[in-house]
């Protein structure tokens, strides 16, 4: 298929969708204050972890609000991505309001809620748009674009954040702040490109309903499979990613006590950069790959490896070989962002892609609850060691049902 949209006015598109793909995915990063805000404030890991898991959550239900805003021409994505630029940043102010005044409530409504809702106006814009304007390279295009999110972590963990420290001497409240500034720049100047193709008019797209024809309940099926597939390619992966820095850092003091807390957060810090670059690459790498060996076989590539891979992680006490596992870990986390836009395309059709990747994006939601805080409450109440066994270990028997679910002829798509 060729595109009939030429490439000078489809790519700048393409581009801003990477750059505010980049702003939102810094939230990715949220590791590297983890461990700083619960030593300076005396607040738990697991009572931290909600203002990322709120965040996660947020985004899913705003992005499923967004699609659905956009499939039926409710709005536009200029206007959402705007909008949910806008609120990203003002997330950021509120949070460093909660940090002056040390109440976490207000850094779970400001971060969390506010700048959660934020990330899923701005995310669902960039890869539903793309996807329109290259008919062509579906799973190319958006894999380049959700690219742009996994890299955002690593922006922030190797240059927003240690710059926003150094020049305000540590002061969260102070960081938070200017990185709110930087994000209420740059987010909103890239969201001012994202636009529809001239010749395609926004129309209420629904999904197909046993009314319509006889199929629809077939197809409700497919879409609950996909999510729970979905979902547990995301639970294992974002539970890394939200403890990955504490994690390598206790296993590097098992192998040095002498080390400083500043080296501690250095490699932490470099984990996190370092994953960033595989979960963006997982993304374009598996989007690209799912055009040419199909959707359904990606997924199981994607849950059959990392089941090896946490086998792999229960045993290990390398510090290396755990960052280069979690590295594997986060390019099949990217992975499963990278395909699923087209994976919906593929099941139920281009005109519904829009509404049900909106829809389909709360299953991010509801693993950016249930991962986080599950790694939150195995380290708040079992020793290290013992809260990586039960971690790791649930986590292979997820993707063991995950692998399970990718076979079901129900979502099975071939080439």
């Amino acid at each position: 298929m060729s595109s009939p949209y030429p490439n000078a006015e489809r790519w700048p598109v393409a581009i801003a969708g990477v750059v505010l793909q980049v702003c939102l995915g810094t939230v990715y990063a949220w590791s590297f204050f983890q461990k700083p805000i619960t030593e300076a404030y005396g607040w738990s890991n697991e009572s931290v972890t909600w203002v990322f898991s709120l965040a996660i959550c947020f985004l899913g239900l705003a992005a499923a609000f967004g699609g659905i805003q956009l499939s039926r021409g409710k709005a536009s994505p200029r206007t959402l991505a705007l909008t949910g630029t806008v609120l990203f940043a003002v997330g950021h102010f509120i949070g460093a309001l909660a940090l002056w005044k040390s109440q976490l409530w207000l850094l779970w409504l400001g971060y969390g809620v506010i700048g959660g809702m934020g990330l899923g106006l701005g995310y669902v814009v960039p890869v539903a748009t793309a996807a329109k304007w290259f008919p062509d390279k579906k799973g190319f295009i958006t894999g380049m674009v959700v690219m742009g999110f996994g890299f955002g972590a690593l922006l922030m963990s190797k240059v927003l954040a240690p710059l926003a420290m150094q020049i305000f001497a540590g002061n969260l409240a102070l960081v938070f702040a200017g990185l709110g500034i930087v994000f209420a720049v740059a987010a909103p100047f890239a969201a001012l490109f994202m636009k529809n193709p001239p010749d395609q008019t926004p129309r209420q797209e629904s999904v197909a309903t046993p009314a319509d024809q006889d199929t629809g309940k077939i197809a409700w099926k497919s879409f609950v499979l996909l999510w729970l597939l979905f979902f547990c390619n995301i639970f294992v992966g974002i539970a890394i990613i939200s403890f990955q820095s504490p994690l390598l850092q206790d296993l590097l003091q098992q192998k040095n006590a002498a080390i400083t807390p500043a080296e501690l957060a250095a490699h932490g810090a470099t984990l996190i950069a370092i994953s960033a670059i595989f979960n963006g690459l997982g993304r374009f790498m598996w989007g690209a790959v799912s055009d040419r060996i199909g959707q359904s076989l990606a997924f199981s590539l994607l849950m059959g490896t990392q089941f090896f891979a946490f086998g792999l992680l229960l045993v290990t006490r390398n510090p290396l070989f755990f960052g280069i596992l979690v590295c594997y870990v986060l390019l099949c986390y990217g992975g499963g962002f990278g395909t699923i836009p087209s994976y919906i395309s593929a099941i139920f059709g281009a005109r519904r892609m829009a509404f049900l990747y909106g829809i389909i994006l709360t299953a991010w939601s509801a693993a950016g609850i249930a991962g986080p805080k599950f790694m939150a409450w195995l380290r708040d109440t079992h020793s290290s060691d013992t809260a990586v066994q039960y971690a790791f270990g649930f986590s292979a028997v997820l993707l063991l049902i995950g692998l399970a679910f990718s076979f079901l002829p129900a979502i099975r798509t071939r080439k």
